[in-house]
C-alpha cells in the first residue's frame, strides 16, 4: 500500500474548472506529501472561474498528450460546469480516465466532472455523488446516486461541491493508501 508521501497524482483540467476544486485538491495533496502535477490539453495555463466570474490562472506542469497513466497513482479531476464539459468531448480525455479506471488507480471527480465518468462508461452500477444539477445525467448512466459529501466506490471517489472538499481530499488520500483496485465491469 502506497504512502501518499510517497504518491503521484494528476489534475487533469481546461479552463473553466471551478477555482477551488483545482486549487484545494492540488495545495492539499501536496502538503500531505504527494506530488501532484496540473496536466491542460495543451500544457498551457489554465484560467479557472471562481464562482461567478473568470478566477485565476493554475499552470499546467505538462500537456495531456505528455501523460503517461503508469507514471501516477491517482486522477483529480476538478468541477466547474464549463471544464467538465470541454473535457468530456476531448477522446484523449477519456482515454485517459480509462487508462486509470483500467490501471485500478484511484479516479477522483468533484461537482460537475462525474459527467467524465459518464462519458467514459464507468458510471455505471457504481455509488456516485455529484452535484445536483447533474444528478439526472449521472442517474441515467446507470450510477446509483446519493446526496453525501463523499463517496468512495472501488477507488472511484466523487463529492457534490466545494463545501465538500476537506471530505473529498481526505478520501483521495485514503483510497490512494489502499492501493490498486479490482474492479467490477462498469
Amino acid at each position: 500500500m502506497p504512502s501518499i508521501t510517497e504518491s503521484k497524482i494528476l489534475i487533469l483540467s481546461t479552463h473553466g474548472f471551478e477555482q477551488s476544486e483545482l486549487e484545494v485538491p492540488r495545495d492539499e495533496l501536496r502538503k500531505a506529501g504527494a506530488t501532484v502535477h496540473v496536466a491542460s490539453l495543451d500544457g498551457k495555463p489554465i484560467k479557472g472561474w471562481d464562482t461567478d466570474d473568470w478566477g485565476n490562472e493554475a499552470e499546467a506542469d505538462l500537456a495531456l498528450a505528455d501523460v503517461n497513466v503508469a507514471d501516477y497513482d491517482a486522477l483529480v479531476l476538478p468541477g466547474g460546469q464549463i471544464n467538465p464539459d470541454l473535457l468530456r468531448v476531448e477522446n484523449d480525455a477519456l482515454k485517459t480516465v480509462t487508462g486509470f479506471f483500467g490501471a485500478g488507480k484511484t479516479i477522483a471527480a468533484i461537482c460537475h466532472a462525474p459527467w467524465i465518468l459518464v462519458e467514459a462508461g464507468i458510471a455505471k452500477g457504481r455509488q456516485m455523488t455529484s452535484y445536483h444539477s447533474i444528478k439526472t445525467d449521472v442517474q441515467n448512466a446507470g450510477a446509483h446516486w446519493q446526496d453525501v459529501e463523499v463517496i468512495a466506490d472501488q477507488g472511484i471517489v466523487t463529492s457534490r461541491n466545494p463545501g465538500d472538499l476537506s471530505a473529498f481530499v481526505a478520501k483521495i488520500i485514503e483510497e490512494i493508501e489502499e492501493g490498486a483496485h479490482d474492479r467490477r465491469a462498469a
